[in-house]
């Protein structure tokens, strides 16, 4: 169902709590102890004190069973005059009332071009107020919303069209040089299913609709009703959205989520930084990303907040000058988006004193970094989220009344209404507290499955639930996680495991490095070498390698310090930011002459 292969149907796990096995242990628990009527709340609870690492979310606060449509509904509702999102670098300001009313006119529009319940809308734009928009409409239209990152290329834009079967997409004409129009043409003859195609701005070329004609495509044919009566219809289980994965490791996957996901876990990270109407988030990361389109405009939405939108892309400067002329509460990123605020020249002579929260997430986040975001730009409530796209994506986060020293060592304790253990990766078993080992996650947010792809669902999911996240972590005896590293990033030179992570928070503690990234190249004597590509910061651009590995001698074990170093300006990223440490690799390899070592090993 809802394009999902053969065998994805018992992956279809919606409901939340925990899962019989775990529930009856815990009870069976309660019981020796006297405890006959224990709630779920102190079901968990029984849970994160076992020796075992599998613990339980809260419960004592429940879920929402909405779509997002319904969502915005009330949001629309409850804060009908209070802004619910400023575009910066578009001049545009929309409260919640507006919001809901422009999301009914473009969703028309989709029922008026014969969008049926189901149908993939594809959208293919940096952030834009339209992006924000059209997130409701399809929601509101029961189409699915397929999100695309706009700097794909035409080989890598088919595949998405083709993988998700899109039937309308809407796009922008061009990102900072690129023409998209251009790449979608080169294509588009590769991919029939796609019917209609909808140009950002006043006017498209022939054949094509522009986004006004697509908001008054709708008008004066008695669509209302029937775009209230599929609003109405939508089941909170039904997908919404198909969410590529980032491509950190190769093919993108077309990850299936549920408007019950989406909805409850916007709405648990917002509780996580206590949002409310005052706040206003600024959100440099990607919409086309659950960063962006989740854990920014949905969590915003569900507090009556505001969500302020910087810039298209990344841009520093853009991202420093909203904080300030916003007077934005609260500021997400990526790592390296953090780094670029921090050593910007405009950093300095930015009022950031608005600020009290917001979220470090999508790559491992140095406690060094931490403790600068918290003092420097005054976030002291700041939060780590650890997650993936297929648990829409939020699983862990940290609290402000957490520890400082577990603030910035742990990505916090498990999500409400979710489960999370460790196990052993060939075995399945679960490990003690504080033994590394794979870590998995279950309950509401996990995704439907792999759109029609159910030998990936399979890998992923297994029969019971779980999804094996492919991140090595490790749960204290009080439920914070710490996250090692990815499994295949582990690297083991001459029998011994380094986790590239731990190499990584050291180096960031040197005065004279900005940022780094530590991975394994081969090695024909040990298997594998520890390679680390690092940035400077200004002032230190004198410094390399030589001096660089002398500072770790007789500070970390010998077998931890890295036999190669590169200074480097910047890092190959994927659009939302995140470190592609493969392509590090295939690069190092080559510059290194390691082509016969990789051969060998």
């Amino acid at each position: 169902m809802f394009g999902l292969t053969a065998g994805a149907g018992p992956l279809l796990r919606l409901a939340a709590g925990l899962c019989p096995a775990a529930a009856a242990a815990a009870a069976a628990a309660l019981q020796r102890a006297g405890l006959h009527h224990a709630g779920p709340t102190l079901l968990a609870g029984v849970l994160e004190q076992s020796a075992a690492s599998h613990v339980g979310g809260r419960t004592d606060q429940p879920l929402l069973n909405i779509t997002i449509g319904t969502l915005l509904e009330r949001a629309a509702s409850d804060f009908p005059q209070h802004e619910a999102m400023v575009s910066a670098h578009q001049g545009v300001r929309l409260t919640y009332s507006e919001l809901l009313r422009q999301a009914d006119e473009v969703a028309r529009g989709l029922l008026a071009l014969g969008v049926q319940r189901h149908d993939r809308v594809g959208v293919w734009a940096p952030n834009c107020a339209e992006w924000a928009v059209l997130q409701y409409a399809a929601a509101r239209a029961g189409a699915i919303l397929v999100n695309i990152n706009p700097s794909l290329k035409a080989a890598e834009l088919l595949h998405v069209l083709r993988a998700s079967g899109v039937s309308t997409l809407v796009l922008a004409p061009e990102l900072r040089g690129t023409s998209l129009l251009g790449l979608l043409e080169s294509v588009s003859v590769h991919a029939p299913q796609l019917l209609h195609t909808v140009l950002l701005g006043w006017e498209a070329p022939p054949g094509m609709l522009s986004w006004h004609d697509l908001r008054w495509a709708g008008t004066g044919r008695g669509l209302q009703a029937e775009l209230l009566g599929r609003a109405r219809s939508l089941r909170p289980g039904e997908p919404a959205n198909i969410q590529f994965t980032s491509g950190t490791t190769g093919l993108p996957k077309a990850a299936t989520l549920s408007h019950r996901g989406l909805v409850n876990n916007a709405l648990n990270v917002g509780r996580a930084c206590s949002y409310a109407e005052r706040d206003r988030v600024c959100i440099p990361v990607p919409l086309f990303h659950c960063f962006g389109s989740v854990m920014g405009s949905l969590a915003c939405t569900s507090a009556g907040a505001t969500a302020v939108y910087p810039s298209d892309c990344f841009d520093a400067s853009a991202t420093l000058a909203a904080v300030e002329a916003e007077r934005c509460t609260a500021l997400y990123g990526v790592p390296t988006m953090f780094v670029a605020a921090l050593e910007h020249p405009d950093f300095s002579g930015r009022d950031l004193s608005s600020l009290r929260t917001g979220i470090m997430a999508g790559s491992p986040c140095p406690a060094a970094l931490m403790q600068r975001v918290q003092t420097e730009m005054h976030m002291r409530d700041v939060t780590i989220c650890y997650g993936m796209t297929e648990t829409s994506p939020v699983s862990f986060q940290t609290s402000a009344e957490d520890a400082a020293e577990l603030r910035v060592a742990t990505v916090g304790r498990v999500h409400p209404w979710l489960e999370a253990r460790v196990i052993e990766p060939h075995t399945g078993r679960t490990v003690p507290r504080g033994e590394v080992g794979e870590l998995c996650v279950r309950g509401y947010s996990v995704m439907l499955g792999y759109w029609g792809n159910a030998a990936a669902t399979a890998a992923a999911i297994d029969q019971e639930g779980w999804m094996h996240t492919g991140d090595l972590a490790a749960l204290d005896v009080h439920g914070y996680c710490r996250i090692v590293g990815r499994s295949k990033d582990m690297v083991i030179r001459g029998g011994e495991n380094i986790y590239p992570r731990e190499v990584e928070e050291f180096l960031m503690h040197h005065p004279a490095i900005a940022d780094a990234q530590v991975f394994g190249v081969p090695d024909a004597k040990y298997g594998e070498e520890l390679c680390a590509w690092v940035r400077l910061r200004a002032g230190y651009r004198g410094i390399g390698g030589e001096e660089l590995r002398a500072s770790c001698r007789d500070r970390i074990a010998g077998f931890k310090i890295p036999k190669y170093w590169k200074i480097v300006d910047s890092y190959p990223t994927t659009a939302s930011g995140k470190p592609q440490k493969f392509r590090m690799r295939e690069e190092a390899v080559q510059e290194l002459g390691l082509a016969a070592a990789a051969a060998e090993v």
